[in-house]
């Protein structure tokens, strides 16, 4: 298997049991960091746990533990779980997220929360905790999912792009405050992966063919275009990179966000798409 880099290392990978934190996860654990997978379905942990230890390293642990990130509470008990494993933690992926589709000026208040508090406020709650424990573990690396909806604007999607917005402008934040105690802060920031979240962009031609047409390399991507990446910010040979948002995108960010419009429509109506003013004379 070669060397094993990260030996005697320990990870919490939070979303770790599917998508691009079971890569993220299966790229740790190959080169020797012990892991311990968070998320909420208990049946889909155990799983992806069965996987990651049929391959695993002798001597690598892999454990999980049901957390769901927008509860702080249950990150800090995820934090103490991967601390369990050798007393120290020094990689933290934090992967767990959630999108919607709908007009600023309809956007539900339980939707814009549910999303803030999955993809922003879980990813401080998991920077807060597994960074206090890396602080105590001599140094480590974090790495957060952002989208290119940070920096892309996303008709329809806005509580989607605030919230990886505000997880970059976080990652920056705590890049700056942690490098004196050599925990680093960085994100990935992906265009469409094929995972479970964006299915039903695969299963609309529409929308799919929008994302293709402003993607310059014509394709999709998978996890493995991502887990490589989010290994090497959390390895030795990155080890003076810190605050960064690394695109892995297939160019997608040279271009625009996607075409949801018709998704918009069909769920808010066409008033809440293009303004009373758009609905014809007479209409205030």
């Amino acid at each position: 298997m070669g060397d094993l880099v990260l030996a005697g290392t320990a990870g919490l990978i939070t979303g770790g049991g599917s998508g691009i934190g079971l890569a993220a996860a299966r790229h740790l654990v190959r080169d020797g960091a012990s892991v311990t997978l968070a998320g909420r379905s208990s049946e889909r942990l155990d799983g992806a746990v069965a996987e990651l230890q049929r391959d695993a390293p002798m001597g690598v642990e892999v454990r999980s533990v049901v957390c769901d990130v927008a509860r702080e509470d249950d990150v800090a008990a995820a934090v103490t779980a991967a601390l369990s494993i050798t007393g120290t933690l020094q990689h933290c992926v934090a992967s767990a997220g959630t999108g919607t589709v709908a007009p600023v000026v309809a956007m539900p208040a339980q939707e814009w929360h549910r999303v803030l508090d999955s993809n922003l406020h879980g990813a401080f709650f998991t920077l807060k905790h597994a960074g206090a424990a890396m602080v105590r573990s001599g140094g480590g690396a974090f790495v957060g999912l952002s989208s290119i909806a940070g920096p892309l604007t996303h008709p329809f999607m806005s509580a989607y792009c605030v919230s990886k917005a505000g997880l970059e402008a976080l990652v920056r934040n705590g890049a700056d405050e942690l490098g004196r105690a050599n925990v680093r802060v960085n994100a990935v920031r992906p265009s469409m992966v094929a995972t479970e979240l964006v299915a039903p962009i695969e299963q609309d031609p529409e929308v799919l063919a929008d994302y293709l047409a402003n993607i310059p390399m014509g394709r999709t991507g998978t996890v493995e275009d991502v887990a490589p990446l989010i290994r090497f910010l959390c390895g030795p040979e990155s080890s003076w990179i810190t605050g960064q948002c690394i695109g892995v995108d297939g160019g997608h960010t040279l271009r625009r966000g996607p075409n949801v419009e018709h998704w918009a429509r069909a769920l808010y109506g066409g008033e809440a798409v293009d303004g009373p003013g758009a609905m014809g004379p007479g209409v205030p």
